[in-house]
């Protein structure tokens, strides 16, 4: 592109691609084979490129997208936190606390921060792109927070976003950890703005033209219904119940076969994520920032890296491929209290902003 400056930002890595054009800073995640799951060397680069973008008087604002034709990104590397659980968790740690606070950074960022929230955005990538000021799904757009599945609990913020989506959806898509279309994802809360997919090179090149404003006057449109709130009903109502064990027999009751379909599939998620993620959500609802929240996921993930069911939901999914993962506890009914407690107990190195 004319007077653009395209590469790696000098010294860092070519898996976080950048230029800047029109005075808009182009920053692509740029490992398509992996889905652009983020590893440590992204977030540090993300997390520098914006610092130094924020401070330039001469880029006005930055768009964030990921290379290839898949998504957005897939979520953080997951792989590395299982082999670092395995060994002593300090690597998985720096990697969360690192990436925390770059979603903080994004949440407090002074410019236009436009967040092309195309293909796959599930866990980190939402982190990257649901806390930006102005975010755009397609009609492509599968976003999802899936922890539970890999015995993990939704983090990156992703609790603050979930605790305030309208009624009980937020509680509904983390327990699932189901994926949502982007016209849910903007009922949810998720993202702001609708634009085609096919649409998204002549608003990304409207952007450096015209500017963001213009842009999105331009190429949004209307979301088509979402499917999610549209179920509000059996939603609000099923996930009303005082405790997990309450929702899934409501789901399981309930005459929706949407409602039924919900709670085979938590059947398969591990019982202390989900009981940890409830309790993670309710807490959230009372935090008041983003940042408090990030604060409590930091002390949850900390605590996860000790847990049996992170480094056995990892290996059933991702390592071994068996989707047979051993659950310990092995039901809802026999998480405790104190274990779920435990979950949220302040760290040595507790975050601050």
């Amino acid at each position: 592109m004319t007077g653009a400056v395209s590469g790696a930002v000098t010294g860092e890595s070519d898996e976080v691609l950048t230029r800047v054009e029109g005075g808009i800073g182009f920053v692509t995640l740029n490992r398509p084979k992996a889905i652009n799951s983020l590893n440590q060397t992204m977030v540090d680069t993300l997390s520098t490129v914006l610092l130094r973008w924020e401070r330039d008087d001469a880029v006005r604002a930055v768009v964030l997208s990921g290379a290839g034709e898949r998504g957005l990104c897939a979520g953080g590397d997951v792989v590395a936190v299982y082999h670092s659980a395995r060994k002593d968790g300090v690597d998985a740690r720096r990697f969360w606390r690192n990436e925390y606070l770059l979603n903080g950074q994004i949440g407090r960022f002074t410019k236009p921060y436009v967040a092309l929230m195309d293909g796959i955005v599930m866990g980190g990538g939402v982190g990257v792109s649901a806390h930006a000021n102005t975010r755009v799904v397609t009609d492509t757009s599968k976003v999802a927070m899936p922890e539970v599945g890999i015995g993990f609990v939704p983090d990156i913020g992703g609790v603050y976003l979930l605790s305030r989506a309208p009624g009980k959806l937020g509680l509904h898509a983390a327990l699932t950890g189901a994926p949502f279309s982007g016209a849910d994802a903007i009922a949810l809360g998720f993202a702001d703005h609708y634009v085609p997919h096919s649409d998204l090179d002549a608003f990304t090149a409207a952007i450096a033209a015209d500017g963001v404003e213009s842009a999105l006057a331009h190429h949004a449109i209307e979301p088509p219904p979402s499917e999610l709130a549209a179920q509000r009903a059996w939603i609000d109502e099923c996930y009303s119940g005082d405790t997990v064990v309450d929702i899934v027999a409501r789901l399981a009751e309930h005459a929706a076969p949407e409602a039924n379909d919900a709670a085979k599939l938590i059947a398969t998620r591990s019982p202390i994520s989900l009981s940890v993620t409830f309790e993670a959500v309710r807490r959230a609802a009372e935090l008041k920032t983003l940042e408090d929240v990030l604060i409590q996921d930091y002390r949850v993930s900390s605590a996860s890296l000790r847990s049996h069911d992170l480094v056995e939901g990892i290996r059933a999914q991702l390592i071994d491929k068996d989707r047979n993962p051993k659950w310990s506890p092995a039901t809802l009914a026999e998480v405790t209290a104190a274990e779920v407690a435990a979950y949220f107990a302040p760290v040595d190195d507790d975050l601050s902003f």
